[in-house]
């Protein structure tokens, strides 16, 4: 039996490091000479990274390469895990305001029924704060026909407008086969 030897690396790809890891601090520090900054926010000036990292042990805090991409490295005298707790803190705090756009597939020769299960769906997603985008797949004949598809889309539209008050993000756009429009919470 053949063993798999990549099933560790697709394992650890979908893996991501959080915000406060992405820093160097200390002993991680790569670059020889560094820009120093105070705690209180003043400027040390440069100095080589040994003597950097004795100040900050010296002050009992760490040395914090904020700005690697600076000639010479800016660093910060810091408490790390602090400084890692806050960064992880602002990282939750925006991926909160992310507004999701959840996605509805309808059809040309959808029910009745079933456009009222779809806006009910809608109205759930419009109320959690997410956009819909609306998806009309048109297969063979259908795509002769895209001005019906366009009057289910409009009428699925008013129907929602009816249960919660919602625009349209734009006009309905014709990708390849498909008709989609974005639906937002007013």
């Amino acid at each position: 039996m053949r063993i798999s030897r990549h099933r560790r690396y697709y394992a650890n790809r979908n893996q991501v490091a959080s915000p406060g890891s992405q820093y160097k601090y200390n002993e991680k520090i790569l670059a020889p000479e560094v820009m120093v900054i105070d705690a209180d926010g003043s400027n040390l000036g440069a100095m080589t990274k040994a003597a950097a990292i004795e100040v900050a042990l010296a002050r009992e805090l760490d040395l914090v390469e904020v700005f690697p991409a600076a000639k010479p490295p800016v660093c910060k005298i810091l408490d790390y895990s602090a400084f890692k707790y806050q960064k992880e803190k602002e990282a939750k705090k925006q991926k909160a305001k992310q507004v999701d756009v959840k996605g509805i597939r309808l059809s040309p020769r959808i029910g009745d029924h079933d456009i009222e299960i779809r806006i009910k769906q809608a109205a759930g997603f419009l109320e959690e704060g997410h956009k819909v985008k609306l998806e009309l797949p048109l297969r063979g004949r259908e795509r002769q026909f895209a001005d019906l598809a366009r009057g289910v889309i409009n009428g699925f539209v008013a129907s929602l407008n009816e249960k919660i008050p919602c625009k349209t993000e734009g006009s309905i756009e014709k990708q390849d086969n498909r008709l989609t429009l974005i639906v937002a919470k007013r």
